[in-house]
């Protein structure tokens, strides 16, 4: 699903943020991302979403070389991945439903065939009674599991978490990473990335360690 072939990236004349990461994600596969901050974490997600470019080496996704695709043909395939950043980026001026219903409009679907699916799923992550809010009125918290209800609804073939436990607390952090499990299990690959040691010593995934721009795959 996923290669990286002598991957580096540095921003401008910086030194390299990464270097020289040599890694595939099989289909199906369920791995954590960690290090320090500042390790590069976010920048490895940004190459994993298309929405960075390496410096250096060659990143193949789906079966394509993202260096060789057009803006339209990354788009696509941008597609076939849920996304979780840090700051969230949900739609202002949208409500809570129609932000997670926002991914599975832009495939095509009616809202008949999709309605009764997005507010379960919001049900789930505790947003049961925030359908018609607006983001600006929501808490970090609420925020945090509305861009993971998003990112998932469509069941990717690939999600991308960035510290998606991070602004919850304990009990909904395992009701979420259960709900990972659950699209794991539906073949979905998953990269959660995390400092919670705890949390990950509770799951027997691989871990992808980064430290000192460099990535270390512990199977």
């Amino acid at each position: 699903m996923v290669r990286f072939e002598n991957v580096s990236v540095r921003y401008g004349e910086g030194a390299e943020v990464l270097r020289d990461l040599s890694f595939d994600i099989r289909p199906g596969s369920f791995q954590f991302l960690t290090g320090p901050s500042g390790a590069g974490k976010t920048s490895l997600l940004k190459l994993l979403f298309m929405s960075l470019k390496p410096s250096h080496g060659r990143v193949e996704l789906f079966g394509h070389d993202t260096d060789k695709l057009c803006k339209e043909d990354l788009a696509v395939l941008r597609r076939r991945v849920g996304l979780v950043f840090q700051d969230f980026r949900l739609l202002d001026h949208l409500t809570t439903y129609e932000n997670v219903a926002l991914p599975l409009r832009v495939l095509g679907r009616t809202e008949a065939s999709y309605r009764n699916e997005v507010v379960e799923l919001l049900r789930w992550v505790g947003l049961g009674d925030r359908l018609t809010a607006l983001p600006p009125t929501l808490s970090g918290g609420e925020k945090q599991r509305a861009a993971i209800a998003r990112a998932v609804i469509a069941q990717p073939e690939l999600l991308l978490a960035d510290e998606p436990t991070g602004n919850v607390d304990p009990a909904m952090a395992q009701r979420l990473l259960r709900l990972f499990v659950e699209l794991n299990r539906s073949g979905t690959s998953i990269v959660i990335a995390t400092h919670d040691l705890a949390l990950m010593d509770e799951y027997d995934a691989r871990r992808m360690v980064l430290h000192e721009g460099h990535l270390h795959v512990l199977d």
